[in-house]
């Protein structure tokens, strides 16, 4: 349901209208800008104080940079066919060169002594930086009366995310003009809310963050513009919450002498007290006449799919079905394994030895033939398959449940909002939704990115589990080193154990999976944007799965089952490679990341995992904990040619430091950009979302959610801010856009 919207905001006006078509071609082309908001909100990287010079010796080659100094020496030197003018500029203590060929009118234009602020990308000549043919604005000397002097004296200079085509000071002019031409703009947040923080309103904030006196007066404007975006987002996911909240669903109490008792009489272990605690918060939950909307995180190992398989067979025991949706093919087979495997006889209802409390377990991916499919298709709409196990393929067209009760979805990072919504909307009433995550997330991100959901968290592991040993292996630099990780791969198979060895690349020719190009557009939007993309690596540096594992088989591992297993492979081929391998019947699997999550083979004790350096923290800790499942400990070896004082050795220092995935989700955001850590799940990141930092303000996060609470609990619709009520429906079809554009 939809609040009214208001009327249209002065923000909305197009950008065309306020600065004149030609330069608003340039901001749609290099920023996508096309309304006088998205250019008021193109706040500056920093500030410079009249009378501060730049700092010349941060910058590198390949910077697009604006440099604020003062004209030290100019020359014009004459050669054969042109004429050179070199400026030297510099900010007291380095200096860099401005070049010019054939304009001579620039000797005239600039003088020594005079103060600018000059633009271009950095490059290096003899040894030294330098601009060629630099935009440029000389600033005004302070001792002037004139209408330009005023406008600089004493105040701080915005320095902005800039391009070549569009270099700070024209940004600056640009939205001067906005600033003085759109018509007074109505704040959306209510005044109270003002009060209560003490924060400017929107115009005055709009000022102050682009023409500021001070730098508290710019910084004061900065926090209320933050406070918005994390606003703007947590009422978002408030509504949401609410929404969900007033749908019918069917309650589903699990019976005490059914499926579910008889599931926890034949375990050959007990529930840890983290599992009883999760287990009857979902218990709860799912007593209620209204959907269950639960974020189940947890340790690697911490028997998060049983705690969910409980769930599914309370759903069964009271008559509905469950539908457990996997990102891979491997992983729904891998579940679908360990289900029937856990279950036993209580997966066999309707066979002989099956018990009289049991039902059937269903698996439908996207591969199947279509006779077999057919078959799935029938126990699905019959309910004869109480529980379902798929990937996408159970959201297509044709999949149609008798009583759909409860939607689990594993690794919730994987999928958005509405293919959530799209399988829940196979229920006949709104069935009860336990999303699972084996990513541990720190509390912002909860708050951000699942601000929908209640939170159950397992930090305990079960007893007994063995510990898992990580090892950092510079290959460059020690290459005997990776001989003996061979030798401890050889060592653990002939104590009867198996090995994985994990790959980033499928084939030497072709990007590892999942892996985007970064295109000079990307790159130029980056620079601009502030932001350093982490290029990839010589290809030829990185190992390939196809090329590794027959390396492996014919070298050092000579005499081993080694198989390859990838995302690339039939169905077939890797289902019967993991039954393999899980059947002991294969001594290594050299894979990609597909056995990231899920894959369960409590005799594998040792990985090697090769150009650990191209994998994140947290991927690293998901792979790491495939090792050590079962009764022997666990080693994992992180393989990398990165530079010994590089981030990336960082990075895995940091990981083989600890078996702390929580303190390790945290390093893991701290590295990452905010458009990986909110895009999957709320993608207005790019329009709406551009102050807002997850870890940096976690305190504006925590005001806002209590806010976005109280206003949401009183006025579901927000219809007493209409405004307000504007901007979020405008998050919410911006989630949704790149959603389709996904598709």
């Amino acid at each position: 349901m939809k609040s009214q919207p208001a009327a249209r905001s002065p923000l909305e006006t197009p950008l065309k209208a306020v600065i004149g078509d030609k330069t608003a071609v340039v901001f749609e082309k290099a920023f996508g800008y096309t309304t006088a908001g998205d250019l008021l909100r193109h706040y500056p990287r920093r500030y410079v104080m009249r009378g501060e010079l730049s700092d010349i010796s941060e910058l590198k080659e390949g910077d697009e940079a604006t440099v604020i100094a003062d004209i030290k020496k100019v020359n014009l030197r004459r050669a054969p066919g042109r004429i050179i003018v070199e400026v030297i500029i510099t900010d007291g203590s380095s200096e860099m060169s401005l070049t010019f060929f054939n304009q001579a009118w620039r000797e005239k234009q600039l003088k020594v002594g005079m103060r600018g602020m000059f633009a271009g990308k950095v490059g290096v000549f003899n040894k030294k930086r330098q601009l060629s043919h630099p935009d440029y604005e000389i600033l005004p000397e302070g001792g002037d009366e004139d209408e330009a002097t005023a406008a600089f004296a004493g105040r701080a200079i915005p320095v902005y995310p800039a391009t070549a085509k569009m270099p700070s000071w024209k940004i600056a002019q640009s939205i001067e003009i906005a600033l003085h031409s759109i018509d007074e703009i109505v704040d959306p947040i209510p005044q109270e809310v003002l009060k209560q923080f003490n924060y400017p309103t929107l115009s005055e904030a709009f000022h102050s963050i682009h023409q500021p006196i001070t730098r508290d007066e710019a910084d004061r404007a900065r926090t209320r513009l933050t406070f918005d975006e994390a606003l703007l987002l947590q009422l978002l996911l408030a509504q949401r919450k609410s929404q969900m909240r007033s749908l019918p669903a069917t309650a589903r109490p699990i019976k005490s002498d059914g499926l579910v008792a008889e599931f926890e009489a034949q375990l050959p272990f007990t529930f840890t007290d983290g599992q009883r605690e999760v287990s009857g918060e979902i218990e709860a939950d799912m007593n209620q006449t209204h959907p269950m909307h639960r974020l189940l995180q947890g340790e690697v190992g911490s028997g998060k799919t049983v705690v969910a398989l409980r769930a599914m067979l309370g759903t069964v025991d009271s008559g509905g079905q469950a539908a457990l949706l996997a990102p891979t093919e491997v992983l729904a087979t891998q579940h679908f394994s360990t289900i029937n495997r856990i279950l036993g006889p209580l997966a066999a209802a309707g066979t002989l030895g099956g018990s009289e409390h049991g039902t059937r377990v269903a698996l439908l991916t996207g591969s199947m033939s279509a006779a077999t499919k057919r078959e799935v298709l029938a126990e699905i709409s019959s309910g004869s398959a109480g529980i379902v196990i798929g990937t996408h393929a159970l959201l297509s067209e044709g999949v149609e449940f008798h009583d759909l009760g409860l939607v689990v979805v594993d690794e919730q990072h994987r999928f958005g909002v509405e293919q959530r919504d799209a399988l829940r909307g196979k229920a006949v009433t709104p069935p009860h939704l336990l999303v699972m995550t084996a990513t541990p997330i720190p509390r912002t991100v909860a708050m951000t990115v699942f601000g929908d959901l209640d939170v159950s968290t397992l930090r305990q592991l079960p007893a007994g589990r063995p510990l898992i040993t990580s090892h950092l292996i510079p290959s460059l630099d020690k290459p005997h080193f990776l001989d003996r990780a061979w030798e401890r791969i050889r060592e653990e198979v002939a104590k009867g154990h198996q090995a994985y060895v994990v790959a980033s690349r499928i084939s030497a020719t072709e990007a590892e999976e999942g892996a985007s190009v970064i295109t000079d557009r990307d790159r130029e939007v980056a620079a601009a944007m502030g932001v350093t993309l982490d290029e990839p690596a010589d290809p030829k540096t990185i190992v390939a799965v196809e090329e590794l594992a027959p390396a492996l088989a014919l070298g050092p591992l000579k005499g081993l089952k080694v198989a390859p297993l990838h995302g690339r492979q039939s169905s077939e081929l890797k289902d019967e490679t993991m039954r393999a391998f899980a059947d002991g019947k294969i001594d290594v699997l050299v894979s990609t990341t597909v056995i990231e999550v899920g894959v369960d083979v409590p005799n594998a004790s040792v990985m090697v995992i090769m150009n650990a350096d191209r994998f994140g923290v947290s991927q690293l800790h998901q792979l790491r904990g495939r090792v050590g499942r079962g009764k022997v400990p666990g080693l994992c070896l992180f393989v990398t040619e990165a530079a010994e004082e590089s981030s990336a050795i960082e990075r895995l220092t940091a990981v083989t430091s600890t078996l702390d995935g929580f303190e390790l989700s945290r390093i893991d955001l701290e590295q990452r950009s905010e458009g990986d850590i909110l895009g999957k799940a709320q993608s207005g990141t790019q329009s709406q979302l551009r102050l807002l930092r997850v870890l940096r303000d976690e305190k504006l996060i925590d005001e806002a959610r209590t806010v976005a609470l109280t206003m949401i609990d009183g006025d579901p619709l927000l219809e007493s801010t209409p405004e307000l009520a504007r901007e979020v429906e405008a998050l919410r079809e911006e989630e949704a856009a790149s959603y389709l554009d996904k598709g």
